[in-house]
């Protein structure tokens, strides 16, 4: 990897209006492997749902030129390096690579034990940048979709209890898998509009699902079996969510690819849209 131009400035994001980030986002993305078009009102909303820290993200210039862009979620001892990107003709020539040991330095100036990222598979330039950094892949991460419509499987006999938004919020709280920075139980809080279903199945097994509500939409399912066969909970959970809400689309986002309930969203039909590969980084 070459070393970068002198002339290249690294400016906290701070000082851009969310109008100016949003083109210097944009520009970053026009040729990537999966596109991810932003607008200045849901920048800001992510901004906002992710906890990013804008003095700590940073935007890299040379002169009047916007070169590219990275941003640090950060909260309770960790951080999230999100939205990295460089525009094309100023790729591999060392922006990256500063950019990422810049966020570094800042997730150290706030004193987290680790950082995190996800990086889409496959996309072998951006893996490699963050492995040289001293990051180490930890598992794989599903993004899924589900078009609007009936579900075609017959569920199994459950009570289900509908519960509301407190305690959709107590149910994070006692959650067994660990999350990614986007499903952590402050991302769900921040996003809001939670529901959440409770099931009781004929069986013995019982489960929850959390969920967000939004007039076109449904997403950032979080669902978890407490006791019996994960795959009946997934069946009888994910039947009642779409019969309640079978005009909306469904998008979640970082489902663990071993995930148990996993062939209970195919089978109520869920795609998989694109893996993600997480990765960490040990700071203390």
């Amino acid at each position: 990897m070459s070393t970068p131009e002198t002339s290249v400035d690294l400016i906290p994001a701070s000082a851009f209006s969310f109008e100016e980030l949003t083109e210097a986002y944009n520009n970053t993305r026009v040729d990537y492997m999966v596109p991810m078009p932003m607008n200045a009102a849901r920048l800001r909303e992510y901004v906002k749902t992710y906890d990013v820290d804008m003095g700590c993200s940073v935007v890299a210039v040379d002169g009047n030129e916007v070169l590219g862009l990275a941003m640090l979620g950060v909260r309770e001892r960790r951080a999230w390096i999100t939205r990295l990107g460089i525009i094309r003709s100023k790729r591999r020539q060392g922006t990256g690579w500063r950019l990422v040991t810049h966020l570094l330095d800042q997730a150290r100036q706030k004193k987290v034990d680790r950082v995190m990222i996800e990086v889409i598979k496959n996309n072998v330039p951006a893996h490699n940048l963050f492995r040289k950094a001293g990051f180490c892949e930890t598992r794989e991460l599903l993004v899924l979709r589900r078009p609007p419509g009936p579900v075609k499987i017959e569920p199994p006999p459950a009570e289900i209890k509908t519960l509301g938004y407190p305690e959709a919020v107590h149910l994070l709280e006692n959650r067994a898998s660990t999350p990614s920075w986007i499903d952590e139980r402050e991302s769900l809080i921040n996003a809001g509009n939670l529901g959440a279903f409770y099931a009781l199945l004929a069986d013995g097994s019982k489960g929850w699902l959390v969920y967000q509500n939004t007039v076109f939409q449904l997403g950032r399912l979080v669902i978890q079996t407490d006791e019996g066969d994960p795959l009946n909970v997934g069946r009888a959970l994910l039947h009642h969510l779409h019969s309640v809400h079978p005009a909306q689309d469904t998008k979640t986002e970082n489902l663990p690819k071993d995930d148990p309930h996993w062939p209970a969203f195919q089978e109520v039909g869920y795609l998989e849209v694109f893996d993600r590969v997480e990765m960490k980084l040990q700071l203390k």
